[in-house]
């Protein structure tokens, strides 16, 4: 797929109404991509806040997100290394417990094939959060979200699976210290080689 591929596939996305009806605060994709990017990462669906400004990871998950990954705002927010593309690119509005529902399923259907397949370059891809490694890990995920993190060498050297860097995490962080020990420095070695 060559560039002007890709712009239209992002234009059409960008401008996509395929679930309006089930978003609360109405439709307004949030994704970045470019061909060269070497980095891919797929997380869940914007929050409020990200809706607003209309940035993914524009919150304090980003914050922690690029703490994991050892970047700058700037160098995460160069598509032309670091794609962001996710499960549902709108917010998808309030589960019944308080948290934000799970993206929407027509999305990353409807618009995955066509982006990723015009981002050759890739070379690691960050499944952050269940929903994003259901879809792309399928039967080779774990039974929990915290086997499937905890086996991140079974799915390398191109993909790495990773919790949701929400403040809902925090307790999960606390009962995992390997995350920070033994994941975390071989992320952001990995990270640091392609970009």
């Amino acid at each position: 797929m060559s560039r002007s591929d890709l712009a239209e596939v992002l234009r059409a996305a960008r401008a996509c109404d395929l679930c309006a009806a089930h978003l609360p605060l109405g439709p307004r994709p949030v994704l970045r991509a470019a061909s060269g990017a070497r980095l891919l990462i797929i997380g869940q669906a914007p929050g409020t806040r990200v809706h607003e400004s209309g940035v993914p990871w524009d919150d304090p998950s980003g914050d922690r997100l690029r703490d994991w990954l050892a970047l700058d705002r700037a160098t995460f927010y160069d598509e032309s290394r670091i794609a962001i593309v996710p499960m549902g690119f709108c917010y998808p509005g309030r589960d019944s417990r308080g948290g934000d529902a799970p993206p929407r399923p027509e999305c990353a259907p409807a618009w995955h094939p066509s982006i990723l397949a015009s981002l050759p370059g890739v070379r690691l891809t960050l499944l952050v959060g269940q929903y994003a490694q259901k879809h792309y890990l399928g039967r080779r995920r774990q039974k929990t979200l915290s086997e499937t993190v905890r086996a991140f060498a079974d799915y390398g050297p191109t993909h790495v699976p990773l919790p949701h860097p929400s403040w809902r995490n925090t307790a999960w962080l606390k009962r995992n210290p390997w995350f920070q020990v033994e994941l975390l420095p071989r992320l952001r070695a990995q990270v640091r080689a392609i970009l």
